[in-house]
């Protein structure tokens, strides 16, 4: 059984978020796992569990079919980076200048 932590949220409400906007809620949560990291582990924990939440539901998105390959690769880095030993050498900082790019479209398209 999988556990919901965006209560309200259904594949069919993520779905009518475009691309830009799935990709900004990610990165929301990828920042507050990489902020509470040395603070909290169970607060950085849970927005780790939400921040794949929203990974699986934008993989499952009908609309992201072409883009299946960075968001797949995507869940990868993120979990090497923030669960397991980071074998990839990925860096925080680097990380959210790719999340910035999204906040930034998502804004522009309001």
């Amino acid at each position: 059984m999988t556990t919901v932590f965006h209560k309200d949220l259904t594949q069919n409400k993520w779905n009518r978020l475009d691309i830009f906007n799935q990709m900004a809620n990610i990165g929301s949560e990828f920042y507050r796992a990489a902020n509470w990291q040395k603070k909290s582990k169970k607060i950085s924990d849970q927005a780790i569990d939400r921040m794949f939440e929203l990974i699986d539901l934008t993989i499952d998105d009908p609309k992201n079919k072409k883009r299946l390959k960075e968001i797949v690769r995507l869940r990868e880095v993120l979990a090497d980076l923030l669960v397991y030993d980071n074998i990839y050498r990925s860096d925080v900082e680097k990380t959210k200048n790719y999340f910035y790019a999204f906040n930034w479209a998502a804004r522009v398209q309001k």
